[in-house]
């Protein structure tokens, strides 16, 4: 007779055992972690020697609130530190930083220009802050943003549109690109631009092949079957229209740079390198002949006596000379328009110099050389493409801000120099950017993948 077992030996379980919604505590040293929390550290001084330079050139006197100021600072480094040791403990130990020392250099530069907007600024580095932790601890891998990419896409959409909506879009120097809530205004493109490179990524990683690979037969020929191209490109036209109705420049080329960058690091064709230089090409003339806003634009790059704020931008940068004309001291010029936020680097290299202002490039320099490092020990293909196009957002943006005030390239209102500008869109944009930077950084550092993943072997 066949033994029976008793019920309660093969009934489940009453209560499931819970997931852990958040991850243990990780033990044991996290030497990246010291790293980055010795260059926080150092970096708060920094920007508190600053803030005292700057303090006391403008009222020669050491600023009363010194403690609560360095408090603060050290303050918001310790969370975001404790932050990533929680939550991404292997993960790139020098990106962080970089970005708190040019946000710090930023914050005193407001101080220095315009004090009534530090309180401001303040507030949004805090709110970024709190975002960057929300963005390491909620996105527990990049893959999960690559489940949501048509509804990212049309949030981006929204976010583009929104502008153009009567009653809350806000014109800004012939550019409709802030929509206006309550007393604060915000600029939608800048989170639009982050959903739009997970989107890209997304769907580069997936059509990859058939983009690279000749599969369709013309003639006795094969050829790059078009088809996986073209809803990729009706994506890309509308944004650039929406973009273009709104008189955003800036967001237009930055957009445009980072779809063919990342189109070109899936397929690794140059073929479409050289088809986006000459569409470029193309676009720019005849923007420049039929579009007053361009045309403007190229004449005060060439003539920049015509523009006021371009004109002593120059002056004013000269004035700095090489080691800075001081923080908080006699300037070249009043008030110039946009000083804090389209025309900050001016700010910089008038109060800084040509040192000053060599080590914000060089910072963002060290910034885009990181984010490429963390592209190329990501583990699949989304996470790959998605880092790279996050690091092109800030390069590009950093670039295209930096050659319009010297003069290299025609300069574009409306578009602001990462975490240095005035800004609270900017800032919380970046700092989410940083956030998912440092999740991909987490992933290819401990070789944590989700089922589907394609692990890259990246020659040294």
């Amino acid at each position: 007779m066949a033994q029976t077992l008793p019920p309660y030996a093969t009934a489940p379980p009453r209560r499931a055992v819970r997931r852990r919604r958040l991850p243990p505590w990780p033990r044991g040293p996290k030497p990246r972690r010291r790293t980055e929390l010795g260059l926080l550290l150092f970096v708060s001084l920094i920007t508190l020697a600053l803030y005292v330079i700057a303090e006391f050139g403008e009222k020669s006197r050491i600023p009363p609130h010194l403690g609560p100021f360095l408090g603060v600072i050290l303050g918001i480094s310790l969370v975001s530190h404790v932050a990533n040791r929680w939550f991404v403990p292997d993960a790139n130990p020098v990106l962080l930083p970089i970005a708190a020392l040019l946000n710090g250099v930023g914050y005193v530069v407001i101080v220095a220009w315009t004090p009534a907007e530090a309180k401001a600024q303040a507030a949004w580095v805090v709110i970024g802050v709190v975002l960057y932790v929300g963005t390491i601890a909620f996105v527990r891998h990049s893959r999960d943003l690559d489940r949501y990419r048509y509804l990212l896409l049309l949030v981006a959409g929204a976010l583009l549109i929104a502008p153009l909506v009567p009653g809350i879009g806000r014109t800004t120097l012939g550019a409709r690109v802030f929509v206006h809530i309550g007393s604060h205004d915000f600029q939608p493109a800048e989170i639009a631009k982050i959903l739009l490179c997970v989107f890209f990524a997304s769907y580069f990683a997936e059509k990859k092949e058939l983009l690279a690979i000749p599969s369709a037969r013309l003639g006795d020929h094969l050829v790059i079957d078009p088809r996986p191209l073209v809803p990729i490109i009706l994506v890309w036209i509308m944004a650039m229209g929406v973009i273009g109705l709104e008189d955003d420049l800036g967001f237009a080329m930055l957009i445009f740079a980072m779809f063919i960058v990342l189109l070109w690091i899936a397929t690794g064709r140059w073929g479409y390198l050289a088809a986006s230089v000459l569409l470029f090409a193309a676009g720019a003339f005849f923007a420049a002949h039929f579009f007053t806003q361009v045309h403007g634009r190229i004449e005060t790059w060439l003539h920049p006596a015509l523009n006021s704020q371009l004109g002593e931008s120059t002056l004013s940068l000269a004035h700095g000379g090489v080691g800075g004309a001081g923080l908080g001291l006699d300037r070249f010029t009043g008030d110039i328009f946009g000083i804090t936020t389209d025309v900050v680097f001016t700010a910089v290299g008038e109060g800084l110099g040509l040192i000053g202002a060599s080590a914000v490039i060089m910072a963002f320099v060290l910034f885009v050389g990181t984010g490429l490092r963390i592209a190329q020990t990501a583990r699949s293909d989304f996470s790959r493409l998605l880092a790279t196009g996050l690091t092109v957002i800030i390069g590009f943006q950093a670039f295209i801000v930096m050659a319009g005030v010297i003069r290299i390239l025609p300069f574009t209102a409306g578009i602001a120099l990462p975490f240095v500008a005035y800004g609270g869109s900017s800032l919380i944009a970046n700092y989410i950017l940083v956030g998912m930077l440092m999740r991909i950084s987490q992933e290819g550092s401990t070789g944590t993948s989700l089922p589907g993943d394609v692990d890259f072997l990246v020659a040294a």
